[in-house]
């Protein structure tokens, strides 16, 4: 009994907030004052590891559901247990409850918990299933700070040429004595360029043309959701630089994903209908429909994998080898940390090539601007020093 009520004091400290009280804090600050109303990624995670830890101690499940509600501090988070400790009290399965919160919880959680709570390995399952999302987290992490920079640059660089071409090029570009005729072409381009822009933000026209292209932006990004997503997916994995990166990065998702569902007795093909969603793009989420039929017809799962192209040899070999020796959870799981390793490679090649893309982008339109600007000057000297 000592032990038992150490292991459930374990599990309660696990579960407490950082500070070590168990009492509710009100959020402080305009960042928790944004996140108050939606249950993020990372309270997932946290949400996750924390249930991990306390079935690994021993405590009972509605137990645990009720001591994390009792830590939770934003309304969104609060609510959801509330809802949860209620579906599991009336006698609901866990993944039951949880599959009524579908924008939170995705197929591959409910398929990891819905297969911890049949065969009696929740705490194995969670705790795989919270090793998946913290290297989601992290390859998100990731992502965000290989994009800050260049996001930064690029709309630094915009604003800066957008304020030389509309406010300082006319000035500059007022006090030369020259036809516009006979201007060099690159300085009436950008002559041109100043009049537009500045046609776009002092007239009607220019208000309803700056309308039309924020409604096709927001056209074209429901297109790559829907209807264009596939042909977009596909685009992006032929991008140089951003390609191979998303390519490796759903390869470390597939192996770790389909080999802790495998692990966990799920079937192959129940497995890679969970996988396809997890990839994140739909050009590969349809090649791995494409092996799952064939290995429905019978066929093994190396060799389909192999066909679609878009997977390493690696993986099909380590793929082959674990169908043979009947490991394939085991080696794919082995495997993964191959992959993330690759990942992480992959994206600080990303991170250093990128944003110096970016800079010597910038770095030639800020070069055509000064020379359209100098060069009806030099014209003029030249013709000055002939006379």
């Amino acid at each position: 009994m000592e032990l038992i009520e150490k292991d459930h004091e374990h599990a309660a400290a696990a579960v407490q907030s950082p500070s070590g009280s168990s009492e509710q804090r009100s959020p402080s600050g305009f960042i928790d004052y944004l996140h108050n109303g939606r249950v993020s990624s990372r309270d997932v995670l946290a949400m996750t590891t924390q249930l991990s830890t306390a079935v690994r101690a021993g405590l009972p499940l509605l137990n645990c559901l009720e001591l994390m509600r009792k830590q939770q501090r934003k309304p969104a988070m609060k609510r959801m247990f509330e809802h949860l400790t209620k579906g599991v009290s009336s006698g609901k399965a866990l993944s039951e409850a949880l599959a009524e919160h579908k924008g939170i919880f995705n197929p591959l959680y409910l398929s990891m918990i819905r297969v911890g709570e049949t065969g009696g390995i929740l705490e194995q399952t969670s705790t795989q299933l919270a090793m998946i999302l913290n290297r989601e987290e992290k390859i998100k992490s990731n992502m965000k700070t290989a994009a800050a920079y260049p996001i930064f640059v690029l709309c630094l660089g915009i604003a800066s040429a957008v304020l030389v071409v509309t406010v300082m090029l006319p000035k500059i570009l007022g006090t030369v004595d020259m036809a516009a005729a006979v201007m060099p072409l690159p300085t009436r381009v950008l002559l041109a360029s100043s009049h537009f822009l500045r046609s776009v933000f002092t007239s009607v026209g220019g208000w309803i043309f700056l309308a039309a292209v924020v409604a096709g932006l927001v056209a074209l990004r429901k297109w790559t959701k829907n209807a264009g997503r596939v042909r977009w997916d596909a685009f992006r994995l032929r991008i140089p630089v951003l390609g191979p990166v998303l390519r490796t990065i759903a390869v470390g998702r597939f192996a770790r994903t389909l080999g802790a569902l495998t692990k966990g007795g799920v079937t192959i093909l129940e497995s890679l209908a969970v996988v396809r969603d997890t990839l994140g793009n739909e050009t590969l989420a349809r090649s791995v429909d494409e092996v799952a039929e064939k290995v429905k017809r019978g066929e093994s799962l190396a060799d389909p994998l192999e066909q679609t192209g878009y997977f390493p040899p690696l993986l099909v070999q380590i793929v082959a080898i674990g169908e043979q020796t009947g490991k394939l959870d085991e080696l794919l799981l082995n495997a993964a940390d191959t992959f993330d390793a690759d990942a992480d490679a992959a994206i600080g090649r990303f991170m250093a090539i990128f944003p110096a893309l970016l800079i010597l982008l910038l770095a030639l339109v800020i070069g055509f601007i000064i020379a359209a600007a100098l060069l009806p000057i030099v014209m003029m000297s030249l013709s000055a020093g002939t006379l």
